[in-house]
């Protein structure tokens, strides 16, 4: 690091579990963040202002006047513009020293098997169930440390699975493809603004524990947050011996 960037992250390298060993992790890793809205405008400015120094956004979408509410990465000006483009613009404005790639498209299998061998960590902040499942698919594949965070009306989740674990649990443990659940989208629902905000930012400082193994990361654990109280609850969650993805039995 050179001298502007021990000034830059100071008060990181005071830190006695991060130090200047930490921070340079932090700028060697490549974060891949699936999802540029809520969760993942609150996490990739984090990561970006902690020195992540490579981060590859995903998403195909634009930004919109009824994201402008709780998707802080984006401004007024950005309506109409991809929100890689947006958050791109913001991130870059925010630390010149990180590398932004846009990709303006979503989350295939193929592009994941293209992306992820060269990732650190993986960022899920995507709205739905197949893409979620797809994501964590792939991460287990490719043995790629995942971030997963959900939030809607006022609550909110957050777990990492790390397949490089051998009991770890995997997001199909946790949430099976053939049970039913309720697809709930922000746009019939609606949605707590600074709730995406709270779940974002905890996916960043999971993301940057992993990265730089800091303490205990919430592997094997689900983290639930109800904005309605401000009460958290944790729940543990254990590898499922039968599960499509991650199971030695399949």
């Amino acid at each position: 690091m050179n001298d502007s960037e021990l000034l830059r992250y100071s008060r990181h390298i005071l830190l006695e579990d991060i130090g200047i060993e930490g921070q340079e992790k932090f700028r060697a890793a490549h974060a891949i963040i699936i999802g540029a809205g809520g969760l993942g405008s609150a996490a990739a400015p984090y990561l970006a202002a902690a020195g992540v120094g490579k981060i590859t956004l995903i998403d195909h979408d634009v930004v919109e006047i009824t994201n402008l509410q709780r998707q802080i990465m984006h401004n007024h000006d950005a309506i109409g513009l991809s929100k890689v483009a947006s958050g791109k613009r913001m991130l870059s404005h925010l630390n010149p020293n990180v590398e932004i790639i846009e990709l303006t498209q979503k989350a295939t299998s193929e592009l994941l098997d293209e992306l992820l061998p060269q990732a650190s960590i993986v960022l899920d902040c995507t709205d739905n169930f197949k893409t979620r499942h797809l994501i964590n698919a792939a991460c287990h594949k490719h043995q790629r440390p995942l971030v997963s965070g959900a939030a809607i009306g006022f609550d909110g989740q957050v777990t990492v699975i790390d397949p490089r674990l051998s009991n770890a649990a995997c997001y199909a443990c946790i949430f099976p493809e053939n049970q039913i659940f309720d697809e709930m989208k922000c746009s019939t629902m609606g949605i707590f603004s600074p709730l995406v905000g709270i779940i974002g930012s905890i996916q960043a400082a999971q993301a940057l524990q992993v990265i730089a193994q800091i303490g205990e990361p919430l592997c094997g654990r689900l983290l639930l947050w109800d904005a309605r109280t401000s009460q958290v609850n944790e729940i543990h969650v254990h590898k499922d011996a039968t599960c499509k993805v991650c199971s030695t039995k399949n």
